[in-house]
């Protein structure tokens, strides 16, 4: 499997530069376009969720006795699984479903919208499951009623937002502020300062220096964070394309990289000082950080959900609100249910979207002639044609 995702990920990285390189200054507006700041909280909250809060504490340690990491520091290596590069694959996705896909529609195709919701739906049940998984660990002594009653909330928000683009929006914008505000909590209770903040960000330069260490998996934990990025990869370039307001390619490229990796750096840094300082984290910091990671889980939820009701037409709008969530509730904490007694890996959903990712560009080479006047018009404003 690792040489398939090597591939793969080869690919998109040459993929992504041969865009920039021949389509760099076409501009990419979706159909609801809106300011920068909201695209890239839409991005961040949609492609993220809960592990981006609670997983580096439990990462750092492995990173810093594990040989097969020793060529850089663990705040550097966490960085290196969930920032900058990998965006990139949000990146390649998101300029498909603005430019391309409406001159193909390839995802009209019955077989590949198949796949595609299939996907959608699996992953988004999965991702719950995995909620479901780990919640004992970041609430200690939570009892398995409470587990189960939690995660029927946390799907139930989720429908409901998912309901009214606004409130996805909406629910966007202000969890990236609480994350915002968490980690200025956090930074202040390791009491480092400015100086010593700056000095660990520093860190993860390390990072940079061993970029091409990243592109292909280092170990099986490292290939399990990238079939992840990769069965996302598609859904979030649908669900975030909708959005994009206009900049050229490599402009979003640039912003799709840079700017969701700075809270991910800063946070990381701060999370880095509490586990160099060995320090504990308990009480209102504890709690603040189950708060925003259960939003993110929202976030990341809603979004999936909104994507597959609009591909399969059965929108809040089509079938009344009450139905709606009734509905999709029932789907939602159902699979949720029902991922306890399968065997299912997130490997296996990356592979399939592996496996659509080949299917698309073999139709696309088939289609190219269509593809043939995309970059003529350098200030050309192409909107997709999928509903929001």
């Amino acid at each position: 499997m690792d040489m398939v995702l090597s591939v793969a990920i080869i690919f998109t990285l040459v993929a992504s530069a041969v865009i920039l390189l021949r389509l760099g200054n076409v501009r990419c507006k979706g159909e609801m376009p809106t300011s920068l700041f909201t695209f890239i909280a839409i991005l961040f909250t949609s492609g993220l969720d809960v592990g981006l809060i609670m997983f580096p504490l439990t990462e750092f340690p492995v990173y810093a006795s594990e040989a097969e990491y020793g060529f850089a520091n663990p705040l550097a290596i966490e960085f290196g699984f969930w920032g900058f590069l990998v965006w990139g694959f949000y990146f390649l996705t998101t300029f498909y479903f603005v430019l391309v896909e409406p001159r193909v529609r390839l995802f009209e195709i019955p077989l590949i919208k198949f796949i595609n919701n299939l996907v959608i739906i699996g992953t988004c049940a999965f991702t719950g499951f995995l909620f479901l998984s780990y919640l004992p660990s970041y609430i200690e002594g939570i009892s398995p009623a409470m587990t189960y009653g939690l995660v029927a909330l946390v799907v139930l928000a989720a429908v409901w937002s998912s309901s009214d683009v606004r409130y996805v929006k909406l629910l966007s914008v202000a969890s990236t502020w609480l994350f915002i505000a968490l980690i200025g909590a956090m930074w202040l209770n390791t009491g480092a300062g400015v100086q010593g903040l700056g000095g660990t960000v520093a860190g993860i330069g390390e990072y940079f220096a061993n970029i091409h260490q990243f592109v292909t998996p280092i170990t099986d934990y490292h290939a399990f964070y990238l079939f992840w990025w990769f069965s996302w990869s598609i859904m979030i370039g649908q669900f975030v394309a909708r959005f994009s307001g206009g900049l050229k390619a490599w402009q979003l490229c640039l912003a799709m990289l840079v700017v969701p990796s700075i809270p991910i750096a800063i946070w990381f840094s701060v999370l880095y000082l509490h586990f160099e300082q060995t320090l504990v984290i308990g009480g209102l910091l504890n709690l603040a950080m189950v708060v925003v990671g259960v939003i993110f889980v929202i976030n990341s939820l809603d979004s999936l959900i909104r994507l597959y009701t609009t591909n399969l037409r059965i929108e809040a709008e089509k079938l009344g609100p009450v139905r709606y969530v009734a509905l999709n509730w029932t789907l939602m904490f159902g699979l949720v249910l029902l991922f306890q007694f399968t065997p299912l890996k997130i490997e296996w959903v990356g592979l399939v979207v592996i496996g659509l990712y080949a299917l698309i560009s073999v139709q696309l080479w088939r289609r190219r002639s269509q593809l043939h006047r995309l970059g003529q018009d350098s200030d050309r404003v192409t909107t997709v044609s999928a509903k929001a």
